[in-house]
């Protein structure tokens, strides 16, 4: 039994390069493999729709599609591609046109209505029921005294309530200058006129539903409207003069005022509905300036020159009204007005 093993170590030849070439020798030769060719295997690239209603993302649909070809430069002959300048079809509801409902709502910015109803009414709960109403007879004297109703009796008016009462009645006459000419809503059916009207009288109060309904773009303007009553006299800059004249005038008037007519005018804001009402005016009106400013200043496409002008405009009535003096005329620019918009917005 021991006899009929073959020692394996007696079978490796002597030599390691003898023992590689009979391993090699001993095998059945092999068929060679074939490199397989790239150019007729791998199909060229395109973008290639197969149905009319292909789908394409939505960053192909406002440009053109260009051909697409494989980095081996092969390209089937009969696989169609599409053309650099061929147009997509849009898809319906796309740019508010046709169904998908985004006409009317497109660029409607309902949180900032809705903010500013809840503002609106929130400032008419407080001017009639949380006001101070301490001096009603002195507040219809006051009234009379500022609208010249009272012949002189001896009782000299605070020089801060008369400037405050002259620079209120200037807000309307900025407010029609910024919204007359670039101000208006893109709805037919919500003019700017009545409120700017009723602001003679109610001031921010009367403004702020129209800020409500406010929708840009402006609606185009033709150049013959511009020369007409009352563009004409809002675009005039004799009109811009006058009135940052009298603004200058009145705030220095109020503040060489001293400091015992500051004081009383502090007392008359504590006690006095009229004046009271009329300080909460005055800041509304203000506050809401800048904006009115920066949307005149980017449908007269003048931002990059008069950006500066935007923190001047934060200056109670004489920012804007500088503002007024230096911003280009209407016809310097595209008679198609159209805002760009914050943006916008």
């Amino acid at each position: 039994m021991i006899a009929s093993i073959t020692p394996i170590t007696c079978n490796f030849p002597s030599s390691p390069n003898n023992y590689l070439h009979s391993r090699i020798s001993a095998q059945k030769p092999r068929t060679p493999v074939r490199t397989p060719n790239f150019k007729t295997s791998i199909p060229s690239l395109s973008l290639v729709p197969t149905t009319r209603s292909t789908r394409f993302p939505a960053f192909y649909k406002k440009g053109h599609l260009q051909k697409c070809r494989s980095s081996l430069n092969t390209q089937s002959s009969q696989e169609p591609v599409l053309d650099k300048e061929a147009p997509l079809e849009a898809e319906p509801g796309e740019n508010g046109n046709g169904g998908g409902g985004g006409g009317e709502e497109e660029g409607r910015d309902w949180t900032t209505s809705f903010l500013l109803l809840v503002l609106w009414g929130g400032l008419l709960y407080y001017v009639f029921n949380l006001t101070p109403n301490q001096t009603p007879s002195m507040d219809m004297y006051l009234l009379k005294k500022l609208l010249n109703l009272k012949g002189d009796d001896g009782f000299q008016l605070n020089e801060v309530l008369v400037s405050l009462w002259y620079i209120m009645g200037l807000w309307p006459l900025v407010y029609s200058m910024l919204l007359l000419p670039t101000g208006r809503s893109s709805k037919g059916n919500v003019p700017v006129w009545p409120f700017l009207v009723l602001s003679c009288f109610g001031g921010a109060y009367a403004l702020l539903p129209y800020f409500v309904l406010w929708k840009p773009p402006p609606p185009p303007i033709e150049e013959t409207e511009i020369r007409k009553w009352p563009l004409s006299f809002m675009e005039s800059k004799l009109t811009a003069g006058i009135t940052i004249a009298a603004a200058l005038g009145l705030i220095v008037y109020a503040g060489l005022a001293n400091g015992d007519a500051w004081k009383e005018f502090y007392q008359y804001f504590r006690e006095s509905k009229f004046i009271h009402v009329t300080c909460i005016d005055f800041t509304l009106l203000s506050a809401f300036a800048p904006f009115w400013v920066y949307n005149d200043m980017t449908v007269r496409k003048w931002y990059d020159k008069g950006s500066w002008l935007l923190p001047v405009s934060v200056i109670p009535l004489l920012g804007p009204s500088l503002y007024l003096l230096l911003r280009p005329s209407l016809p310097a620019v595209p008679v198609s007005l159209s805002s760009t918009t914050p943006g916008g917005e």
